[in-house]
């Protein structure tokens, strides 16, 4: 990990607000995401919150959610 992604890493998600998609079905099978500091995101598990979310500095969350809207990933 570079300096960047490791101060990314570091930062306590202890107080973070996790929120699901509007999309999320019945299924419960989705992702939660919290805003953290400068436009920066986590996104983790919603059925299994234990496990370390990814966490995306502001350009790469929005090349992440582009990609997913148009249909790419």
């Amino acid at each position: 990990m570079n300096d960047s992604t490791s101060d990314l890493y570091a930062c306590d998600l202890s107080h973070a607000e996790w929120r699901k998609s509007s999309a999320s079905g019945p299924e419960h099978n989705c992702v939660e995401v919290a805003d953290l500091a400068n436009g920066t995101v986590a996104i983790r598990d919603s059925k299994d919150t234990r496990r370390t979310p990814l966490r995306f500095h502001a350009p790469e969350w929005a090349a992440f959610r582009q990609s997913l809207i148009s249909g790419e990933i």
